[in-house]
């Protein structure tokens, strides 16, 4: 199995390192970066929190795009252009393209959040110059966990699009639609919550409960996958939130790439 899932599997990491639209999300990140380091002026008594709050905010605004648009170009641009077929002459199942495709596109992301956490780190540890704040932030463990939470995060969105890319005839439909996803699961939980304390009495947004409680079903919480406030102020996440936020997320991964497979060893290429 490993034998036919490693040259998809290269090839991903090839061709996503030399992509020039990962370049420019790249400089993005970078910049978003820049704006964290920034933003800290603006809270002169938490400098730290400010940047941390705002620099994980842009490594998930990264990290999302990241996985998207490498879904699209490798994969559905293949699909699209019927370079896929070149791919499936290997003596191998459909199962072992998607998957490799997949596990390459992981190992990118796990590069693209390990730079720009680091680089985050170091914009927090620089932040405020000798000014000390009345409370610490955390820069070890609970910080590498909240990148970890945000790296999972992307990679559920990578799993729902290229369940899209692989049966979709539009090539740009896995990169909106997976837009869409990662707004969508990053809203929930917020919105559930709203409902849950009445919606302040409005009963025309409390009519659509069961609706939202359908959905909730089948659109995962990404919310559940940030952690951010363990290292931003000392407070620890309920353990079984956080496992339970991971076993969600995996979960999710492994339903979308089921799907994914299904979709694409039906699928006819003319």
């Amino acid at each position: 199995m490993l034998k036919s899932i490693s040259p998809f599997v290269l090839s991903t990491w090839r061709a996503g390192l030399r992509s020039r639209s990962i370049q420019a999300i790249l400089v993005l990140g970078v910049l978003l970066m820049g704006v964290a380091f920034l933003s800290a002026s603006f809270s002169p008594r938490q400098p730290k929190t400010v940047a941390l709050d705002v620099g994980l905010s842009g490594i998930r605004i990264s990290l999302v795009l990241f996985s998207l648009f490498w879904v699209q170009e490798l994969i559905g641009q293949e699909i699209q252009r019927r370079t896929v077929l070149f791919s499936l002459t290997y003596p191998v199942n459909r199962g072992s393209y998607i998957v490799g495709r997949y596990l390459g596109i992981l190992g990118l992301l796990t590069i693209a959040a390990l730079l720009l956490g680091m680089l985050l780190w170091v914009v927090v540890l620089t932040t405020g110059g000798a000014y000390e704040q009345g409370f610490a932030v955390a820069p070890g463990l609970p910080y590498w966990l909240t990148v970890f939470g945000l790296w999972l995060d992307a990679a559920v969105v990578a799993a729902f699009a290229m369940w899209i890319a692989s049966l979709s005839t539009v090539n740009i439909l896995p990169l909106a639609l997976g837009l869409a996803f990662a707004v969508g699961g990053k809203s929930l939980g917020a919105v559930l919550e709203y409902m849950m304390q009445g919606a302040d009495g409005d009963t025309k947004i409390m009519q659509l409960s069961p609706v939202l409680n359908t959905i909730q079903w089948v659109l995962p919480d990404l919310s559940r996958l940030d952690w951010r406030i363990w290292p931003m102020y000392g407070k620890v996440p309920d353990t079984q939130v956080m496992l339970g936020g991971g076993i969600m997320g995996a979960s999710y991964v492994v339903v979308m790439l089921a799907l994914a497979i299904y979709a694409f060893s039906r699928r006819e290429f003319q």
